[in-house]
């Protein structure tokens, strides 16, 4: 795909809104946004705290919340979404 370069922001605001924890990082292409999802599969099973996300081309959004706390943000969402964050910092550097 051609056109207009992809310009990332190097910080991401979460925002909280329907008990979860919200934010989208955009990539320069669909290998770049899943090699992304890769390497936050590895901290997601590492802190035994799965995301809800999805993929669309270079686009990557979560939706984290606890299930096990009647589906509402705990401090488990809040240290995955910096180890998100910290992940991020990688590509967007």
């Amino acid at each position: 795909m051609t056109g207009t370069p992809v310009v990332r922001k190097t910080t991401i605001m979460w925002k909280e809104e329907n008990n979860q924890l919200v934010a989208s990082f955009t990539f320069k292409d669909f290998t770049e946004a899943f090699a992304f999802m890769t390497e936050v599969a590895f901290h997601a099973e590492k802190q035994q705290h799965h995301p809800n996300w999805t993929n669309v081309y270079n686009t990557v959004t979560f939706h984290l919340n606890t299930h096990d706390a009647g589906d509402k943000v705990t401090q488990k969402d809040h240290e995955l979404a910096k180890a998100i964050d910290g992940v991020y910092a990688k590509f967007s550097g």
